[in-house]
């Protein structure tokens, strides 16, 4: 960071802005504030071409990046390195920026007269090589799935066709949280969204056929990468997942927070070094992420 320490610039700073404040305290202000000004430009630690772009918002260190204003809506947003370091934030898609579908699993459920998360349930068994895992990683095909699913659902004792299931995965949007990923983006951090999906399951298709799914479609072009199972080979909560979200933004697993609805697919992430976010609703999700990110995201 370029720094200019005159001890001249910051006397004339303080006693300008001490000149309104009354002779005696006017005095007091300008002679605290030209010291401390004198200081900290002395020692490298404000810059004043961003004090005067940006306002007195952080001083940095000058091996630091320097304040970058971001100007949208009405306000200006501040972009430093966060408090936690984070240089990357990470999504879930459904359970996330979409309404979870376990809220339609279980309406699915009482209108069947099945036992309340029947379906998790089913999907938790033998979950690295179910119906759903094998889906989720385009090994086969939705007709396949739809088979597949009925025998493991058979297994548990239950009739549940896949077709039924995959009915069920197309969640709401929420307006809030696309917001707070504006916001991020805004503020200079990368942004991926991490999906398990499967192609034409999942309430996308390779083209849109109606509004909402060309909804979906905009929000997805906002991330700066998308990491979809059914592309990839592979599925969260595998380790392998994670890694090529980092592969892609040329982050470290520490330099990222992860937002997801289900803990199994957190629990590999924090042991890769990346903080977590679980997202049981948009409102305490967005309080933990600025918390985390040092900005306001509203």
């Amino acid at each position: 960071m370029t720094c200019l320490p005159e001890e001249g610039f910051a006397n004339g700073l303080a006693t300008t802005l001490g000149a309104g404040l009354g002779s005696d305290l006017a005095a007091a202000f300008t002679a605290g504030l030209a010291a401390f000004f004198t200081a900290t430009l002395a020692a490298g630690a404000l810059a004043v071409t961003d004090f005067l772009a940006g306002g007195l918002t952080d001083i940095l260190p000058s091996s630091e990046p320097p304040i970058r204003p971001y100007r949208g809506d009405s306000r200006t947003i501040f972009s430093v390195t966060s408090p936690a370091n984070i240089s990357a934030v990470l999504w879930d898609f459904g359970g996330v920026i979409l309404s979870s579908p376990f809220e339609a699993f279980n309406r699915f459920e009482g209108q069947q007269g099945l036992p309340l998360d029947t379906i998790r349930r089913i999907n938790a068994t033998n979950p690295d090589d179910n119906a759903w895992a094998h889906f989720e990683r385009s090994d086969i095909s939705a007709s396949q799935f739809d088979q597949a699913f009925a025998d493991d659902a058979e297994a548990l004792g239950f009739q549940i066709r896949g077709q039924q299931v995959l009915a069920l995965l197309q969640g709401e949007i929420r307006p809030e949280m696309v917001r707070a990923l504006d916001l991020v983006k805004m503020a200079g951090f990368k942004t991926a969204c991490l999906t398990n999906n499967m192609v034409g399951g999942d309430g996308r298709n390779a083209q849109p056929e109606n509004s909402r799914q060309a909804d979906i479609e905009l929000i997805l072009k906002r991330f700066d990468a998308v990491i979809e199972s059914s592309k990839v080979g592979c599925r969260k909560p595998e380790p392998r997942f994670y890694e090529i979200a980092c592969e892609v933004l040329d982050v470290h697993a520490s330099q990222c927070v992860f937002l997801d609805d289900l803990g199994i697919n957190l629990k590999p992430a924090a042991a890769m070094g990346m903080q977590t976010i679980k997202v049981l609703g948009a409102d305490k999700a967005i309080n933990d992420l600025e918390a985390i990110l040092g900005i306001a995201l509203r």
